[in-house]
């Protein structure tokens, strides 16, 4: 979101492989090209996001300012209520195949990225102190 909340995005990259710290590093690099000024990342205690790599790329680049959700604290994170609208617009289909899964959470991920009101709901059902 930006400082003042007037505009919300989600960024998302999907990928077929287990990911390494080179993807989330990937990752950073997008949004450090699309998002001028600082930015706030607040992330799950993954392993991922603590490897060397992650680490020293965050130590080069002083406009990501990076915070922990607590560990096992889903309820926390806004990111965790995206994913619900997706299992919401997924429900009741049976795809026969693994492109077609893909094919009907991306278009669910899509859905709830254009819709900023969509998005907000994802922040304030967190159980997060935002103030409106």
């Amino acid at each position: 979101m930006s400082p003042r909340k007037r505009k919300i995005k989600l960024h998302l990259q999907v990928y077929d492989i287990s990911l390494s710290g080179k993807e989330v590093v990937v990752f950073l690099e997008h949004l450090l090209r699309r998002l001028p000024g600082p930015i706030v990342m607040v992330w799950d205690k993954h392993p991922i996001h603590g490897r060397r790599l992650v680490k020293d790329f965050l130590a080069r680049h002083p406009r990501l300012h990076v915070f922990d959700f607590p560990t096992a604290a889903p309820e926390l994170n806004p990111t965790e209520f995206v994913w619900t609208q997706v299992t919401d617009y997924t429900a009741g289909s049976a795809p026969r195949s693994g492109i077609e899964l893909r094919t009907k959470v991306m278009a669910g991920v899509a859905r709830t990225r254009r819709s900023s009101s969509r998005l907000w709901a994802c922040v304030f059902a967190s159980d997060l102190p935002w103030k409106r």
